[in-house]
């Protein structure tokens, strides 16, 4: 089991052309900064012509991958998510789910009961193979697939679902290589954490 864990630092310049990595809505952290900074203080450096960007507290990201690849946890201060690769879950183009892939739903229902979370996000992605159109709609049946699952799992009228499919928006590897492609294939279950 390969563990990783990053503390993101916010930029000390802001510029016009910056944009926030690309992640599905709703999913962005939020947070505020406690420290004031003042920005005529002499002891400050920055370029010339250079200004602060807006103070924000940035999440320490835990981040767990079994040595596989097909299952990864992400801890942050806000939000646990998994990713489970879809070749653990699913035929090749299939929604229909394995045997084995039940233990794993199980495993972060489970999770979701520890954290006593009432909001749960099962968001579905494709590879950039077929169709854009084929991968959204097999993106969302396999993410209705594992929510499916879960709430049989869960068993609690509390919990609401947020449900989507992306089909191949939002890749967080190389679609050129069938490796990427593989963690491109992937259904992600986040929610809060716990106080």
């Amino acid at each position: 089991m390969t563990t990783a864990a990053f503390l993101l630092l916010a930029p000390t310049t802001a510029r016009a052309d910056d944009t926030s990595p690309s992640v599905p809505p709703g999913t962005e952290p939020s947070a505020s900064a406690p420290v004031k900074v003042d920005p005529t203080d002499p002891d400050l450096k920055l370029p010339e012509g250079a200004t602060l960007a807006d103070p924000k507290v940035l999440d320490i990201k835990s981040v767990v991958e079994d040595q596989s690849g097909d299952e990864r946890r992400e801890d942050t201060n806000a939000d646990v998510k998994f990713a489970l690769q879809a070749e653990v879950l699913f035929g090749k183009d299939s929604f229909k789910l394995s045997n084995d892939a039940k233990s794993r739903i199980q495993a972060i229902a489970d999770e979701i009961k520890k954290q006593n979370a009432t909001q749960v996000r099962v968001f579905g992605f494709t590879d950039n193979l077929g169709s854009s159109a084929h991968g959204d709609v097999l993106s969302r049946q396999r993410a209705n697939a594992v929510q499916g699952v879960l709430d049989q799992d869960l068993n609690d009228a509390n919990i609401t679902f947020e449900v989507r499919g992306y089909g191949e928006q939002y890749p967080i590897a190389d679609n050129s290589t069938e490796e990427g492609r593989k963690k491109n294939r992937r259904v992600e279950v986040s929610f809060p954490r716990s106080g």
